[in-house]
């Protein structure tokens, strides 16, 4: 991993072809995006469709505090706040739905922050800034490409450390019960509306981060594919080809979704419906992704068991 590391950080300076850097960034992006949406969907049980709102919010508010001359590196640290923010702010209404409740009830906050945008323009805004127009983001032109790719190397790294440090924590041990079984872990005194909190707000804020990271690239962020349902293809597509529920799956997820987009990219009208096919086909064969089933082999040539296996074989009671 050091050596894999290392190798990303002096890239830029071994190649001057512009697209292979481009590629990577977006690996970066989709890489935390996946990460964010696997710590709801993964580890606690939350299958939101509400990513594509984080993604909006955070762009709009990087446009916005542009305006009034921030940095846009500053912006992308507000944009994620924005999207954690907003991620309180509807998690009094939508956490307390369940199951396929939950998941409808942030697709329509999703669509209704879309049509907001749509709608919205403050008092003596150019035609150019803000509604339907969408909005600039200013001094996005004087960040390099090179710099972009470091700064989507920063957010997915941290994606990656923030899962392994949610998960080893006693937060990730509660949503972890959360998503096997709510009742017996709120009789075992897990808080399950301020654990299913938290996990929202810190998948908002990772998915705020690569957004804003993605925008400063675009230049530009308008409320169609701000809010665009593309965005969430991209969180279904990468954790749940690669692995939904493990710390790898989503890597290798973000980069199958990198390459599907570089070979369907001539096939834009049918780039979503192609990519919801493979979902299909992918979940129905592979319940658990890529992962699951590359490491269920491992597991099985090696002579063990899996850890799923593990689980369930200690929770069987006793046979006398």
């Amino acid at each position: 991993m050091l050596v894999v590391l290392a190798f990303l950080l002096v890239f830029p300076e071994l190649t001057s072809d512009f697209s292979i850097i481009l590629i990577l960034f977006l690996f970066f992006v989709y890489l935390a995006m996946a990460n964010s949406w696997n710590i709801l969907a993964g580890y606690s049980g939350l299958v939101s469709l509400g990513g594509p709102a984080f993604v909006g919010i955070a762009g709009y508010a990087l446009g916005a505090v542009t305006i009034v001359h921030v940095s846009p590196l500053i912006g992308i640290v507000i944009g994620g706040a924005a999207a954690s923010g907003f991620a309180f702010l509807i998690a009094f209404p939508t956490l307390r739905l369940r199951g396929l409740y939950f998941s409808i009830g942030t697709l329509m906050v999703t669509e209704a922050m879309s049509l907001f945008f749509i709608a919205f323009k403050p008092p003596g805004a150019s035609s150019d800034q803000w509604g339907g127009a969408g909005l600039v983001i200013r001094g996005a032109e004087g960040v390099s490409l090179t710099e972009l790719y470091y700064l989507a190397l920063v957010v997915g790294l941290l994606s990656i450390f923030v899962v392994r440090y949610v998960l080893r924590s006693k937060l990730g041990l509660g949503l972890k019960a959360i998503r096997d079984n709510e009742g017996a872990a709120s009789s075992l005194g897990v808080n399950i509306f301020r654990s299913k909190l938290y996990s929202l707000m810190i998948s908002a804020f990772v998915t705020g981060l690569a957004a804003g990271v993605f925008y400063i690239f675009q230049g530009l962020i308008e409320p169609v594919t701000g809010f665009g349902i593309s965005w969430l293809m991209i969180m279904l597509m990468a954790t749940i080809v690669g692995g939904i529920g493990t710390e790898e799956g989503p890597i290798i997820g973000a980069i199958i979704v990198v390459v599907l987009q570089q070979y369907l990219a001539a096939y834009a009208g049918l780039n979503l419906l192609i990519q919801g096919l493979i979902l299909v086909v992918v979940i129905s064969l592979a319940p658990r992704g890529l992962w699951g089933s590359i490491s269920k082999v491992i597991y099985r040539a090696g002579g063990k068991a899996t850890p799923q296996t593990k689980v369930q074989a200690q929770a069987e009671p006793a046979k006398t």
